[in-house]
C-alpha cells in the first residue's frame, strides 16, 4: 500500500529510542523528512541522522518552552504536515497511592501530558495556516486499564486520549486530524530495560525480571497472540494514521495490544 507520505515533513518526539525511533525510521524509509526530538540525540538517532531528512533535535519537552523550540526546527523544511506525539516515561509505584508525592504526580502529568498539549500547540499555527495536518498521538491501554502500581501514568494517559478526542472535534472542520494510539506493552526499554517496568517489579519481588515479566502480563488477562507489541508494529500503525489512506479518520482511538484487553 503506497502511503504518499514522500516530500511529508513530520515532527516526532521521543524519537531516540523504542517506539519513536522506530517511527522516526520508517517516516524516513517512506520518503518523509523528520524533525526528530529527544534529550539524548545520539546512538542510533545520530546514525540516522547522518540522512538528510533527519534533523535530530537535543530538547526537553518537559519544558514549557522545548515543544515550542522542537515545532520551530520544521520551518527549515517550509513546511509541516504531521506531528507525532510520542515521548513519555512510567514509574512502578510499588509502595502505593499514598507514597507517591506532589513533585512525582506533577513530573508525570508534566511529560506525558503537557508534552503533548504544548507540542500540538506549536504545531497547530503551522498546520492550520497551510489548511491541515495530522497529529498522531501514542497514549496507553493504561488510559482505560488502570492499574494502581501506575496510577499517575494512567492518569496522564487517560487526559492524553480525552484531549485528542475533544480537540479533534474543534481542528478538524479546519483540516487537521487528529487520532491516538493506544499500545499494551510494547517490546521497548520502557519494559524489558534495566530501569523498566519488568525490572523494576523483579527487583521488589526478588525475583527474575522474566518471571516478573510474566507475572505482570498474567496479572491483566495475558496476551491472545503470545506475545509483546514490536515498536516497528506501532510504527506501521501510526503512519497508516499519518498519511492521506486514513483521510477520514479522525477522533479515534486504536488500540495494539496483543489481545491483552478482553472487552468491547
Amino acid at each position: 500500500m503506497e502511503l504518499n507520505l514522500r516530500g511529508k515533513v513530520a515532527v516526532v518526539t521521543g524519537a531516540s529510542k523504542g517506539i519513536g525511533l522506530a517511527i522516526t525510521r520508517a517516516l524516513v524509509a517512506e520518503g518523509a523528512r523528520v524533525i526528530a526530538g529527544a534529550r539524548d540525540v545520539g546512538g542510533e538517532l545520530g546514525a540516522l541522522a547522518s540522512h538528510d531528512a533527519v534533523r535530530a533535535v537535543s530538547v526537553d519537552l518537559s519544558t514549557p518552552d522545548g515543544p515550542k523550540a522542537l515545532v520551530a526546527r520544521a520551518e527549515e523544511f517550509d513546511r509541516l504536515d504531521i506531528l507525532v506525539n510520542n515521548v513519555g516515561a512510567v514509574a512502578v509505584r510499588l509502595d502505593g497511592f499514598t507514597s507517591v508525592t506532589d513533585d512525582q504526580w506533577l513530573s508525570s502529568l508534566n511529560l506525558n501530558f503537557m508534552a503533548a498539549v504544548r507540542t500540538t500547540r506549536a504545531a497547530l499555527t503551522p498546520m492550520l495556516a497551510r489548511g491541515g495536518g495530522t497529529i498522531v498521538t501514542v497514549s496507553s491501554v493504561n488510559s482505560f486499564l488502570p492499574d494502581p502500581g501506575v496510577i499517575d501514568y494512567c492518569a496522564a494517559k487517560a487526559a492524553l486520549t480525552n484531549f485528542s478526542k475533544a480537540l479533534s472535534k474543534e481542528v478538524g472542520p479546519r483540516g487537521v486530524r487528529m487520532n491516538t494510539v493506544s499500545p499494551g506493552p510494547v517490546e521497548t526499554a520502557l519494559w524489558l530495560g534495566p530501569e523498566g517496568v519488568a525490572a523494576t517489579v523483579a527487583k521488589a519481588s526478588g525475583v527474575d525480571p522474566e518471571t516478573a515479566r510474566q507475572h505482570v502480563v498474567a496479572s491483566q488477562g495475558g496476551f491472545v497472540t503470545g506475545r509483546f507489541t514490536r515498536p516497528d508494529e506501532v510504527a506501521d500503525l501510526v503512519l497508516f494514521l499519518a498519511s492521506d489512506r486514513s483521510g477520514n479518520i479522525t477522533g479515534a482511538d486504536f488500540v495494539i495490544d496483543g489481545g491483552l484487553i478482553k472487552t468491547l
